[in-house]
């Protein structure tokens, strides 16, 4: 298992232009809401955070969501198109320790990411998580980066091709992410209660509120809901995820 998560390391690093941008995207945003939004102080509108507050927040769920959904799916269909998964599943490598490698390379990516977005928030005078927070923190990103890992191998076991591979990612992905509030605070109480029984707005919540609250507690609820989700994708998963390209 430590062989495959370093050789997933290895191959993401030797990747520098994908490296670059995977790390670059979110800190461009975060750095572009900075400007925007760095003069807007606490207000009902962003549930009484400041702007950035809520954003550093929310971009750095996003950013996990990338890693852990959007990268994944999309690598794996590539893999399997070009005959790696089915190589690697010739060899005595056992399948539940090459997916836990893929977690814990996606795991590691994104906390990365979520440092480097408190950096540039802490620039901007967004404060650091309150040290009783940081169980919460610690426990919401590693159950949403499993989530989210198990759903992009259950999108990607129903992929056809690897070229189909980003437009199926970003079908499901854009809408959630928009109606999740995760570029602009949904006020409907409609719209919240269907983000709410979805996996991306409990992300959100639950890292809005490591982020921005005192006292100790867990987000029983919104990790429940992660919980529910990386069940279920995990069981698409194993039910229908193919090893062998299609012969088409």
């Amino acid at each position: 298992m430590w062989h495959q998560i370093r050789y997933e390391q290895l191959s993401f690093w030797r990747n520098p232009q994908s490296a670059f941008f995977t790390f670059v995207f979110p800190v461009v945003i975060m750095s572009v809401f900075g400007g925007l939004f760095g003069g807007i102080g606490k207000s009902e509108f962003y549930y009484g955070r400041s702007a950035l507050q809520y954003y550093v927040s929310t971009i750095a769920a996003v950013s996990v969501l990338g890693c852990c959904y959007s990268q994944l799916a999309i690598v794996l269909a590539a893999r399997r198109e070009n005959g790696v998964l089915k190589r690697v599943r010739a060899t005595p490598l056992p399948a539940s320790a090459y997916f836990v490698g893929l977690l814990a390379h996606c795991l590691l990516v994104s906390v990365v990411d979520v440092l480097l977005i408190t950096a540039i928030g802490r620039l901007y005078g967004v404060p650091l998580p309150a040290t009783a927070q940081w169980p919460a923190l610690a426990v919401t990103l590693v159950l949403g980066a499993g989530a989210f890992c198990a759903l992009g191998v259950a999108v990607a076991s129903l992929i056809r091709n690897a070229e189909a591979a980003p437009s199926v990612v970003q079908l499901v992905l854009f809408p959630l992410v928009f109606v999740s509030g995760t570029y602009m605070p949904i006020h409907s109480a409609v719209l919240n209660g269907i983000a709410g029984a979805l996996p991306v707005r409990p992300f959100n919540d639950a890292l809005l509120g490591a982020f921005t609250t005192h006292g100790a507690g867990l987000p029983w609820r919104d990790l429940g809901v992660l919980l529910l989700w990386g069940a279920a994708g995990a069981v698409v998963a194993v039910r229908r995820f193919r090893w062998d390209p299609r012969p088409e």
